[in-house]
């Protein structure tokens, strides 16, 4: 209770005094006009909003004029602009940003504010602050959508209904559009439907049968971890497929070996993004070749001329964070030896058998169901292994099947008569791709490029839970009714996570409304040297990514600015064509990776909350214990990224820093480092 005082006391603090810097620099912005009322100007800020004759609302800032279409030939506002408001964003050609907030009132007046944009980074801060200081991350989550929808919301407290409003907000409208995202309503099905599979191969032996299986090889702490680390580079395909399965079905054996639940969260967590990044065919390679393809276009040089998988190929020697990062946990798995608040959680594994942090009632985490095996279950390796293997399996196939369906479609809109079969379709993928030498891994990058992640997941999950049950029913381990009643169980443990990753959503949606990755990205419009590019949008890229919990946003918002302005500023440094590319193709990479490292670092992150998920780890002690290996490595990779483009770039210079920062992370894990019965319990 003193905890939530606390928690309160500085929310209040923090929203009194964005209020007051608010009234106090703003107040000739705020205003009401009578929308017969032809013209309303805020000269102080430049901004001027007049209703037109021919029934549009036009608004002008520092001389550049827009075209608002909420006005109708009366005069009158149209129906999306309400009592509750909307909220305008601002962009010029000269580069000036702002947000605008106006609302119709009960007497035919509009209201006008015009809200600063550096409060558009308040909601992610305050979020990230309180869950780290407070260790309590659904009520911190609450606490930052409550202030992107208090700011969206025009920050009026005028009345009691607007107070109201305000508090209702974040679940009336931020947290159900989360819910009713087709995509957001995937995982969340996905996720239920592994955690039912997951509880009914437990209970039917076949959990404790993979543990026994595994048990020849992961003999040790570390042979142990490296399976882990192993299955988690096999299953590249998807970074939600991996974690979900790699950590549910590796905790049984970590937690014999007792290692942390957060030391299992980090691999899991650290083999997800990382590898489903670079990989050549994953789910995320379709979105990632169309925003570097929307950056290109403006490009001229040696890399107009090739395909965007082409250039995502060639950059792949500058992805300094995912390749560095696995590297850095195989010599943590090599030495046995952490550092950091990661010590402690082995400290505590290895020395009292607690692989859970959970060590009080006031900061425990709600205790999972008993998930042992039923009286009389024979251990049987494949009553788990079958269905695991069934949701890989049936991915493979969802992406293989839907990314056919979407290039058919685009061959027929291209005016290809063929069948509609899967040879016929693949001998004719070329033709999509510019160039006449279509490659195998083009072909197929281009196929799972276009294929519906959502949907396989879906069938995945769906097969493998069927799966299951068939195997524990058909096999007379567990009747069918008991089996449901462990699905529904399992159903049961993922819901706390979830119920966080909905608010991670949610919140994320209001940074949006907000624009707050545009602002933090003209933070830096200005502080540009070619040279020094990759460094910059490391930095940036990283900070978006942290700020809004979501790598895939930040690419999007990235990629089209940091490719051409990156070109733009080499050639007009006179840099040569052929080093202005190689530093294009390193900031290309850099974007990708550093929002790889932010995303790792964010504690609204959904696949860091993913991987809480998945290890049953308390959610602030996995980004406790993963931030300083995470930072160790972003930190590493700033440099060396930053010193490449000095040497020309290219394969070898590339090959040669990962070597040297692999010898470095050596020499700092064995020099900072300790093993688990060398720390001292004060620790």
């Amino acid at each position: 209770m003193h905890q939530l005082y606390k928690l309160l006391f500085i929310s209040i603090l923090v929203f009194c005094l964005a209020v007051i810097n608010f009234g106090s620099s703003n107040a000739q912005t705020t205003d009401e006009f009578d929308l017969d009322h032809i013209e309303y100007n805020a000269s102080e800020n430049g901004i001027t909003l007049r209703a037109t004759q021919n029934g549009t609302m036009r608004f002008t800032l520092n001389g550049i004029t827009q075209k608002i279409p909420s006005i109708n030939q009366k005069g009158n506002l149209v129906l999306d602009v309400d009592h509750k408001g909307k909220i305008f964003f601002i962009q010029t050609p000269n580069g000036k940003h702002s947000l605008l907030h106006a609302a119709t009132k009960q007497n035919g007046t509009m209201r006008i504010k015009h809200i600063p944009l550096w409060l558009s980074i308040l909601p992610p801060l305050i979020a990230i602050f309180l869950a780290l200081i407070f260790k309590e991350v659904v009520v911190s989550l609450f606490m930052g959508i409550f202030a992107g929808a208090f700011i969206i919301g025009g920050m009026r407290i005028e009345s009691l209904y607007y107070f109201i409003l305000s508090i209702v907000e974040p679940v009336s409208v931020f947290v159900i559009e989360a819910l009713t995202d087709s995509g957001h309503l995937a995982v969340i099905i996905f996720s239920l439907m592994i955690g039912g599979m997951v509880a009914i191969i437990s209970k039917n032996g076949g959990m404790a049968g993979v543990v026994l299986g595994l048990s020849r090889y992961a003999k040790s702490k570390q042979s142990t971890q490296f399976i882990t680390w192993l299955l988690g580079v096999a299953i590249f395909f998807d970074d939600y497929a991996n974690i979900l399965i790699v950590g549910n079905t590796m905790r049984n054996v970590t937690d014999r070996f007792k290692i942390s639940r957060e030391k299992l969260a980090y691999i899991v967590d650290s083999t997800a993004a990382p590898v489903s990044a670079v990989a050549f065919v994953t789910t995320w390679i379709g979105a990632e070749l169309g925003y570097i393809d929307s950056g290109m276009e403006t490009v001229t040089g040696p890399l107009s001329d090739l395909t965007p998988y082409a250039i995502f190929v060639s950059s792949l020697k500058y992805s300094f964070y995912p390749i560095l990062t696995l590297i850095f946990i195989l010599i943590l798995i090599y030495t046995g030896k952490d550092y950091g608040t990661m010590r402690a959680a082995e400290l505590r594994a290895g020395s009292t058998g607690q692989v859970s942090s959970a060590s009080s009632p006031e900061a425990d985490e709600p205790n999972m169901e008993n998930l042992d095996p039923v009286p009389g279950a024979k251990l049987k390796w494949y009553n788990a292994v079958i269905p695991v293997l069934t949701v890989i399996g049936m991915t493979i196939f969802g992406l293989v099947d839907t990314g056919m369906a979407s290039l058919y479609d685009e061959l027929i809109v291209a005016g290809q008569n063929l069948t509609n079969s899967y040879g016929s379709i693949w001998s004719n993928i070329g033709l999509l791709l510019p160039g006449e030498d279509a490659g195998f891994f083009m072909k197929l990058g281009k196929l799972i490029g276009g294929a519906d992640s959502y949907t396989s997941l879906l069938w995945a999950s769906f097969s493998g839970l069927t799966v299951a049950i068939i195997l524990t029913v058909g096999g007379r381990i567990i009747k069918l009714f008991d089996t449901m009643h462990y699905m529904t169980i399992g159903f049961k443990t993922m819901m706390p996570a979830l119920i966080i990753l909905t608010l991670a959503w949610a919140l994320a949606a209001t940074t949006t409304q907000l624009h707050t990755a545009d602002y933090i990205t003209s933070l830096l419009a200005d502080s540009i040297s070619p040279y020094f590019m990759p460094g910059i949008v490391f930095i940036l890229s990283a900070f978006i990514a942290f700020s809004t919990g979501s790598s895939w946003s930040t690419m999007a918002i990235l990629y089209p600015i940091a490719i051409p302005t990156t070109w733009a500023v080499c050639m007009a440094n006179g840099i040569d064509p052929a080093t202005g590319s190689e530093i294009l193709l390193n900031v290309i990479a850099t974007v990708l990776a550093a929002s790889v490292l932010g995303d790792h670092c964010s504690p609204i992150s959904d696949t860091t909350i993913l991987s809480s998920l998945a290890a049953d780890c308390n959610h602030i002690d996995h980004v406790r214990t993963q931030l300083p290996y995470a930072l160790t490595v972003g930190t590493t990779c700033l440099i060396v990224g930053t010193v490449s483009t000095y040497f020309g770039g290219g394969w070898l210079i590339s090959s040669s820093l990962v070597l040297i920062s692999s010898i470095m992370f050596f020499f700092i894990i064995t020099r900072f480092g300790k093993k688990s019965h060398e720390i001292s319990p004060s620790v």
